[in-house]
């Protein structure tokens, strides 16, 4: 009877044990993240959790009330140092090393599924435990989140895509992280550069020529200057072109003078807004002598979030920072 006895309280012991590792691991907002999304264990498990103070203190007590009931009874097994000896080991092995390692490494499991044993014995111990744990609530205060840095960020989002347990796949990681790195980076680093940029003068006549050689440049899009300067005063879309009679037709008909610029050095999170305000794709850049340096479009944006070129039917260069760097 005296051994049943004993193996019970080491059980109690064990399970009081790993239950406080366990539980108090888990992070509420991470449980409250989960339970919105239905899930049934953080569900279990978020009402007991949510109340850290007086869920420490009931398993603290309930651990030392057994823990201190099985000594005795270990003592009428053995006695004098055999006793105490025999007492310190089976509670370090099996009533706080091996639960702990067990249960900590499957918190929410346990948590829920003892989710009403343990609101029973909070009720129980709520008389002790309860003063306690507002005395702790009061000067400790609510448990703080978990906020990670861009940077812990990036490290936590390449490390799911690593784990085989996580659904998050290659092409969604490097979108994720562009999506989080793109802000970084300035309008310089992306545009296309001035070297590669073709202008065109507005009167110029739209001659199978000249059609010809706008095919051979390879872009869809040109920015076109007013005769005697070099202001820009519109978009030239070379989709504008087809299907049209071009016959005794400037550049100047097709032109889009709605022209906005932007300097070099914008954060391209600012631009991307600019762009969505204005509902237009295309924008010249500008140094600080509001000087034409390149052209910067929603789709180079775009491409530094997900990560790929995205090239359209009308370009034949598909890095045209790289084709700028061949010609200068």
């Amino acid at each position: 009877m005296v051994y049943m006895i004993s193996l019970l309280l080491l059980l109690c012991s064990a399970l009081f044990s790993g239950l406080t590792l366990g539980l108090m691991s888990l992070d509420v907002h991470d449980l409250r993240r989960k339970a919105t999304l239905k899930d049934k264990q953080a569900r279990l498990v978020l009402p007991i959790r949510s109340r850290g103070n007086l869920l420490l203190t009931t398993l603290l007590l309930g651990n030392v009330a057994v823990n201190a009931i099985l000594a005795i009874f270990l003592g009428s097994i053995a006695s004098g140092v055999l006793a105490g000896v025999l007492a310190t080991g089976l509670i370090f092995l099996f009533g706080e090393i091996i639960p702990q390692a067990v249960i900590s490494r499957h918190a929410l499991a346990f948590g829920a599924r003892t989710s009403l044993i343990v609101r029973v014995l909070m009720i129980l111990f709520y008389p002790i435990a309860g003063p306690i744990a507002w005395g702790l609530d009061r000067l400790l205060g609510e448990e703080l989140p978990s906020v990670y840095s861009r940077h812990e960020l990036l490290k936590v989002i390449e490390e799911h895509e690593d784990s085989h347990q996580s659904d998050i796949d290659a092409d969604e990681e490097r979108i994720i992280k562009g999506a989080l790195t793109y802000s970084n980076k300035m309008v310089g680093d992306v545009m296309t550069p001035r070297v590669v940029v073709m202008l065109l003068e507005e009167n110029q006549p739209l001659t199978p020529a000249f059609l010809k050689q706008l095919r051979e440049a390879g872009h869809s899009r040109y920015p076109v200057y007013s005769e005697g300067s070099k202001d820009i005063l519109g978009i030239l879309y070379v989709k504008d072109l087809l299907g049209r009679k071009l016959t005794g037709k400037t550049v100047k008909a097709f032109v889009d003078k709605t022209v906005y610029g932007v300097h070099a050095s914008s954060k391209l999170d600012d631009v991307l807004n600019a762009f969505i305000k204005t509902r237009h794709h295309l924008f010249i850049v500008l140094n600080n002598e509001d000087t034409l340096v390149g052209l910067i479009s929603v789709e180079d944006i775009i491409e530094e979030i997900v990560g790929v070129e995205i090239v359209d039917e009308f370009d034949q260069h598909i890095d045209m920072r790289e084709l700028a760097k061949r010609r200068k």
